[in-house]
């Protein structure tokens, strides 16, 4: 049994892919979550969800957590950047590659074989919806690097314009072979 300082019915995790993120060495952004998306349990971030939030942090010199997993035994690197822009919240990091699992994570990044961001947060504020909740206020505990997102479009995205045309190509020859199916 692991030992978690999130352990109780006020923590949760939502998973993003990492669709949108960037891995450039140990450097790593993408967008951990995304306003108006629907995760897999019906719940939709609002716009604004995390500002008081990243306000608090900044003004007490605190930081977001990356962890490898959620798992809070298991620190993989360093959160440089955190914003919430206009299309979510948008994180910029760098993997510790002298740790283990730092190192490890890198290697799954570079392969592919990972591509996930999820938050875990505590729920400050929010309404009931149709599938799920409206979630207008989130106090963020940490951003993981993931192998399954909540969100899918939660994800790193390319590190170069290179490898976002190449990704675009494969997405564009997919979809045309599934057109001719």
């Amino acid at each position: 049994m692991k030992f978690s300082p999130f352990v109780g019915p006020a923590y949760e995790t939502k998973f993003c892919a990492l669709e949108e993120t960037a891995v450039d060495g140990a450097v790593i952004s993408g967008y951990a979550s995304l306003f108006g998306a629907p995760d897999q349990g019906g719940d939709v971030v609002q716009a604004g969800a995390y500002k008081d939030c990243l306000a608090q942090l900044k003004a007490r010199g605190g930081k977001v957590k990356m962890l490898w997993q959620h798992d809070a035994t298991q620190p993989i690197g360093v959160w440089d950047e955190i914003v919430e822009d206009a299309k979510g919240l948008r994180v910029t990091g760098r993997l510790l590659t002298e740790v283990q699992a730092g190192r490890e994570a890198q290697v799954l990044l570079e392969a592919g074989a990972i591509d996930g961001l999820s938050i875990g947060y505590r729920t400050k504020r929010s309404e009931k919806a149709s599938k799920g909740r409206l979630l207008h206020e989130i106090e963020l505990w940490e951003v993981s690097l993931v192998t399954f997102p909540m969100l899918q479009e939660a994800r790193v995205q390319p590190s170069s314009d290179e490898e976002a045309l190449a990704q675009n190509l494969a997405d564009t020859f997919r979809a045309a072979r599934d057109m001719l199916a």
